[in-house]
C-alpha cells in the first residue's frame, strides 16, 4: 500500500477524541451491481491511499454486498488507515445483536469503530430502540464487549424525529457520539436539518455526519447547482464528515478535487448558493428521501426491525 500527500483535511469527530477525513465514502454506491467487486475494492483502496478514510456502510446495503466489499478492501494493511462505520436496522435487542454479528463477519473485523441505528424515520422507531429489550441495549452491550467503539443514529425523513431521538436519549441519560442526517443546499430551504438539528449537535459536541449532499444525483437534476456547489456547501457546515456516494474512479477524483479546492465560504458566497437553490427546494421535489418512500428501505422490509409481537401481546393482555 502506498500513500501520497492527502488533500483531504481531518476533522474532529465530536468529543470522541478521534479525527476523521472531512469526506467519507458512501457505502450504498460502492455495493451497486453496476460496480464489479474488483473495481469496488480498487476504489476503496484508492480513497484510503488519498486520505479519504471515513468508510460508511450498512448491514442492509445490497444484501450485505457493500460490507463484504469493504471487508475485502480492508485486507492487506488498509484497516489501519480506515475509520469503519456501519449501521443496523434491528429495533429489538435480539435483532440488532444478530445484525451486528453478521456485519462483523462480512467486514472481517473484531471491532467496528462506529455503529449507528439506521433509518430512524418514524417516532415509533425511537420508542422501539429505547424500550426494554430494545436495540439500544444491544449496542451498549456490544460496546462493553469491545465489538464497537462508538454509537450513533441516522435518519433522512424529518428533523423533528431527530429531535425526538435526542430528547429520548437525554431522558435515558444516554449521549450519542454521532448523528447522521441530510445536509445539502436544498435542505436549507425545506424541512431543514441544518436549521433545526445541526445547532443542537454542535452545542452538545456530538459528531455530525452529513449525507445526501447530492441526493444520489437527484439534486443535480434540478440544474440549479453543480456537484462542486453541493460538496463545498456541505463541507462549509460545522460537520465532522460529508459522506458522498462514489461508484467510479471519476467520481472519486471529483471528491478529491472538491476537498482540494475547498476554502471556507464567505457569508456572501453562502447567500448566493442558497439564493440560486431556493426556488427548486421550496417543496422538497428534489429531496425525495424526505417527500417519498423511495429511500425508506425499512418500510419495504419491516421484518428487519425485529419481531415485536411478543411485547405487543404482553402489553395488550
Amino acid at each position: 500500500m502506498t500513500s501520497g500527500e492527502s488533500v483531504i483535511p481531518r476533522r474532529s469527530l465530536g468529543r470522541t477524541g478521534v479525527h476523521v477525513s472531512a469526506l467519507g465514502l458512501g457505502g450504498f454506491h460502492i455495493g451497486s451491481p453496476k460496480v464489479s467487486g474488483a473495481e469496488a475494492v480498487r476504489i476503496i483502496r484508492a480513497a484510503i491511499d488519498g486520505g479519504l478514510t471515513f468508510m460508511d456502510n450498512s448491514w442492509d446495503y445490497h444484501e450485505g454486498e457493500s460490507e463484504k466489499r469493504l471487508g475485502k478492501a480492508l485486507q492487506g494493511g488498509y484497516r489501519a488507515n480506515a475509520f469503519v462505520m456501519t449501521k443496523v436496522d434491528g429495533r429489538t435487542k435480539k435483532e440488532a445483536a444478530k445484525q451486528l454479528d453478521e456485519s462483523l463477519k462480512r467486514l472481517r473485523l473484531n471491532e467496528i469503530d462506529l455503529l449507528q441505528h439506521h433509518e430512524v424515520i418514524r417516532y415509533d422507531d425511537v420508542d422501539r430502540i429505547f424500550s426494554a429489550g430494545g436495540a439500544m441495549e444491544a449496542l451498549v452491550a456490544a460496546r462493553q464487549a469491545g465489538k464497537i467503539r462508538f454509537i450513533g443514529f441516522t435518519g433522512h425523513k424529518d428533523p423533528e424525529v431527530h429531535l425526538y431521538m435526542l430528547e429520548t436519549a437525554k431522558k435515558h441519560r444516554f449521549r450519542f457520539d454521532t448523528v447522521q442526517m441530510p445536509l445539502n443546499l436544498l435542505d436549507a430551504h425545506f424541512r431543514s436539518f441544518e436549521q433545526k438539528v445541526l445547532p443542537k449537535l454542535v452545542k452538545a459536541g456530538i459528531g455530525v455526519l452529513g449525507m445526501k449532499s447530492m441526493g444520489s444525483g437527484v439534486i443535480l437534476k434540478s440544474r440549479a447547482v453543480t456537484a462542486m456547489d453541493c460538496l463545498h456547501y456541505s463541507l462549509n457546515l460545522p460537520v465532522s464528515v460529508v459522506i458522498t456516494g462514489i461508484d467510479s474512479m471519476k467520481i472519486l477524483k471529483q471528491a478529491f478535487k472538491a476537498a482540494e479546492t475547498y476554502k471556507p465560504l464567505t457569508k456572501q458566497e453562502v447567500g448566493k448558493l442558497r439564493a440560486k437553490s431556493a426556488r427548486v427546494a421550496a417543496e422538497g421535489q428534489f429531496e425525495l428521501f424526505k417527500t417519498t418512500s423511495v429511500f425508506d428501505s425499512t418500510a419495504q422490509h419491516p421484518e428487519w426491525l425485529g419481531d415485536e409481537s411478543a411485547r405487543s401481546r404482553r402489553l395488550a393482555e
